[in-house]
């Protein structure tokens, strides 16, 4: 088995952030909810308590069962971890009445402290708490302090029990990264051995014995993770894959044609399936955002039902699952609110009668990349923007029409052209136009016009779940929106889109 970190999930920002780390060291973990412990097996090396919203001095804080952990296992406490573990065991935890949010430096206490093992006297730290330790058990010894905050970090005696009031997954603790690699590492004895050829050899080995000579149904959607999960089962069973690509007519410009050529360039077995015609009958004067959503999920749905009855004695679905999903489905804080539906294949109903294997369902976004890399994935799939599900429809403010569509095809090429030849593409996290319900005046030569608007929007993230727009330069904007007039036939206004998420969203709809 994959040897582990386990992370117990009290429901901080930050968690997803901890497991990204230690995976960026090449160590595996995995995030469980505090109250729903998996069973302790050998290959689990460690474990992290997580920080949390939630304080000790609540009526019925978090309250995790460590019987098999601590003492056992080395333990690292962050935040709320190590303010559990002081008030469970004895101690005295209050609310802050000094600075513990932002920067701070730390004083090493303890020089033989293996978690501070060359890390400097004054290094920074990220502190993010309203609750402070004010006392410690007998056999808690404290082994960093800031200069307002006594108890920054203490480990329990004849344990390895290690815990901190600071945040070393974060970019401002500047020397974070040595002290996980010092737990990990030093403390827990892990080997490092997480590696995106590693993840490919044993899933591929994992995949042939759980498929065996069973077909799978994929359906692929031109983006990173449909490929890079047809590219693995595709290695672990061949010709026996059946991959469907859908043209539901609101993809990018020459988008169908061209993905499903470097899909077949890449040995794969794909069958195109030109769709238009029945989406654009489902979408017919559907203005609101979700209903556009729905009709595109129930016509996607039928469409791959009917094409996954061609492929005889099919028996498994094949999604691009990828880990945040999974997470975000076992929350400490349940599934978040839903600020809108997503389009995906997992909502195909129980008629279809196919089991589900899903390939990426241990990885990040970006752990997604490096394995197709390590694939040898076409690098214009792999570095792709990411595209949202129902296409262009959510990119088109009001009902949806074919003229609408061939209009913002036409921009969103010239802005997604633009920023490749300007070497800009690969700076952005996410590039697109919508076209919006209004039009405006205009001058044309001599001639008043009154045409429509188009908005840009480029946006800047590492995992979509934040985002700021991109600073892209004057001379650029102003050169794209001259062809986007002069060049597409019905526009005469673009503006740019200068919003950040949160509060906007990426996407307008």
């Amino acid at each position: 088995m994959q040897e582990q970190i386990l992370i117990l999930d009290f429901g901080s920002q930050y968690t997803q952030l901890i497991a990204r780390r230690l995976r960026e060291i090449n160590v595996y973990c995995e995030i469980h909810p505090y109250n729903k412990i998996p069973e302790i097996t050998k290959n689990i090396k460690g474990v992290i308590l997580s920080g949390s919203p939630h304080s000790v001095r609540e009526e019925k804080p978090p309250t995790p069962n460590l019987d098999l952990v601590k003492g056992k296992l080395p333990l690292l406490g962050v935040c709320y971890g190590a303010q559990f573990l002081a008030h469970f065991y004895g101690g005295e935890v209050g609310k802050s009445n000094s600075r513990e949010y932002g920067r701070a430096h730390l004083e090493v206490k303890d020089s033989t402290d293996r978690l501070f093992k060359d890390i400097s006297n004054d290094s920074q730290v990220w502190m993010s708490h309203g609750d402070t330790i004010l006392t410690l058990p007998d056999n808690f010894k404290i082994t960093a302090s800031t200069h307002d905050v006594k108890v920054a970090a203490y480990t329990i005696q004849n344990e390895d029990t290690f815990c901190i009031q600071f945040h070393p997954e974060v970019y401002h603790t500047s020397e974070g990264t040595k002290i996980l690699k010092n737990f990990v590492y030093g403390i827990c004895k892990c080997s490092g051995d997480w590696t995106p050829a590693s993840f490919i050899d044993t899933t591929i080995s994992q995949l042939k014995e759980q498929l065996g000579n069973d077909k799978v149904i994929l359906g692929l959607s031109g983006g990173v993770d449909s490929s890079v999960a047809a590219m693995i089962l595709h290695r672990a069973i061949g010709k026996n894959l059946h991959c469907i690509f859908v043209d539901n007519g609101l993809l990018r410009k020459n988008e169908f044609e061209n993905v499903l050529d470097s899909y077949q360039h890449m040995g794969l077995n794909v069958k195109g399936v030109n769709a238009k015609d029945l989406f654009y009958a489902e979408l017919k004067n559907v203005s609101d955002p979700e209903k556009k959503r729905k009709a595109i999920g129930k016509v996607f749905i039928d469409v791959f039902d009917t094409e996954s009855k061609s492929v005889k004695d099919a028996k498994w679905l094949g999604q691009g699952t990828i880990y945040p999903d999974v997470i975000e489905s076992v929350s400490v804080k349940g599934p978040s609110a839903t600020i809108k539906s997503h389009h995906n294949v997992g909502g195909l109903p129980d008629y279809m009668k196919l089991k589900i294997v899903e390939p990426l369902r241990s990885l990040f976004k970006d752990e997604v990349r490096r394995v197709g890399k390590e694939l040898g994935l076409d690098p214009n799939i792999l570095g792709r923007h990411p595209f949202p599900g129902p296409g262009l429809a959510i990119r088109i403010l009001g009902d949806i029409t074919e003229e609408k569509i061939r209009i913002i095809q036409e921009v969103d090429h010239i802005f997604i052209e633009g920023l490749k030849s300007h070497n800009l593409y690969n700076e952005v996290w996410q590039a697109g136009a919508i076209y919006l319900p209004i039009q405006s005046v205009g001058v044309m030569g001599d001639e008043r016009t009154y045409e429509n608007v188009v908005a840009l929007r480029a946006v800047s993230s590492t995992d979509g779940m934040t985002a700021d727009w991109c600073h892209l330069p004057y001379d650029f904007l102003a050169t794209i929106s001259n062809q986007i007039i002069n060049k597409v036939k019905g526009v005469n206004r673009v503006v740019y889109d200068i919003s950040s998420k949160p509060p906007a969203t990426i996407e307008w709809e």
